[in-house]
């Protein structure tokens, strides 16, 4: 199983920008567990947004500005990233768990099998 991230880049404060999650090797089906994290310099990996059946979780730091969808018969998830601020820059990973995780559980990267390798997004003016 593979994930492959995609769309990062470099963009202004106040703007935005969409990454993709392609899966290949397994379907990921709607009660499959699908999420964004990412680790910005010397900090640690941080939850960022989490989807699967009937539910979605956000960070607290991105609610609002940060929207999670699956797109089920393309095997991908996006992260569509509005009104973006200096913090969010980092490393932005996409993971996987095949099963539907409860919503407390949505939150912790143990909980997740299959990791992107990472897309890249810098904030800055």
């Amino acid at each position: 199983v593979q994930l492959q991230a995609s769309g990062g880049g470099l963009v202004q404060p106040g703007g935005s920008l969409r990454l993709s999650c392609a899966a290949s090797g397994r379907t990921f089906s709607r009660h499959d567990t699908m999420a964004w994290f990412r680790q910005a310099p010397g900090k640690d990996r941080e939850f960022v947004a989490a989807s699967r059946i009937a539910a979605t979780s956000y960070a607290d730091s991105v609610k609002g500005r940060f929207t999670i969808a699956r797109d089920n018969g393309k095997n991908t998830a996006y992260l569509q990233m509005n009104a973006l601020k200096h913090e969010d820059t980092a490393v932005y990973y996409c993971a996987g768990a095949p099963r539907t995780l409860i919503t407390s559980s949505m939150r912790q990267s143990r909980e997740y099998d299959y990791w992107g390798q990472g897309t890249e997004v810098t904030v800055s003016s």
